[in-house]
């Protein structure tokens, strides 16, 4: 069995804390009490205690503004740019693209977001293996799930979740067939991990290697 969960697209996620995050919470702070209450070494209290702290810190699912304007495409995730590139593909998608891969650390936000509003044309899970996401190879060799969104105008945006060394879970929220609107939250992938987007040749990229960006509100680029 796989570790990647497509949830009821009714169901709404917006909670300041993901909905995927509770079992973890929970498991922690029974662990931590148990652990206050019968164990005597104060710093393996402190430890347990920092670590609950840690896990509801790690699922927020804070709101996220951006600049509202034709053409622009955000980022589907918070993290570092690792890889701006021309690729040519043939398989879920063919042609030429832009690649931008955006590398999760575990102090990241993990919630990801619709790069650009359109129709959810596909979405293609795959089994794979779990390398350290900011490699070149996690693309092709991890497990990862494809999101396709289809502009209103004919246009291909791809977004691809892609599970890396910690990370195990990657969650969908989204269904396909679904409209989806600019910014709007599509899924999470727990702790660390890579989303890489494919924009159509002629895009115009205003990030570069390096730069940090947010899921959400950070311009990655625009649509000719």
């Amino acid at each position: 069995m796989h570790n990647y969960i497509e949830k009821d697209k009714f169901m709404k996620h917006d909670s300041i804390i993901a909905h995927e995050g509770y079992p973890f919470i929970v498991f922690s702070l029974i662990i931590t009490i148990f652990v206050a209450f019968l164990v005597e070494y104060w710093w393996l209290k402190s430890f347990f205690a920092l670590l609950t702290v840690f896990i509801v810190w790690f699922f927020r699912n804070p709101e996220r503004s951006f600049q509202e304007e034709e053409k622009l495409i955000i980022s589907p995730a918070d993290g570092r740019i690792v890889k701006i590139e021309n690729v040519e593909l043939d398989g879920t998608i063919s042609g030429k693209f832009k690649k931008i891969s955006i590398f999760m650390n575990i102090f990241n936000v993990h919630v990801n977001r619709a790069p650009y509003q359109g129709k959810i044309e596909t979405i293609n899970y795959h089994n794979g293996k779990f390398f350290s996401a900011n490699l070149d190879k996690a693309s092709q060799d991890n497990e990862r799930n494809e999101v396709l969104i289809s502009t209103e105008d004919g246009r291909i945006i791809w977004t691809v979740q892609i599970a890396g060394l910690i990370a195990r879970r990657i969650v969908c929220w989204v269904s396909e067939g679904m409209n989806i609107r600019k910014g709007e939250r599509f899924g999470i992938i727990c702790f660390g991990s890579r989303v890489d987007v494919y924009l159509p040749e002629d895009s115009k990229v205003s990030v570069n290697f390096k730069d940090k960006v947010k899921a959400g509100q950070t311009t990655l680029g625009y649509l000719s």
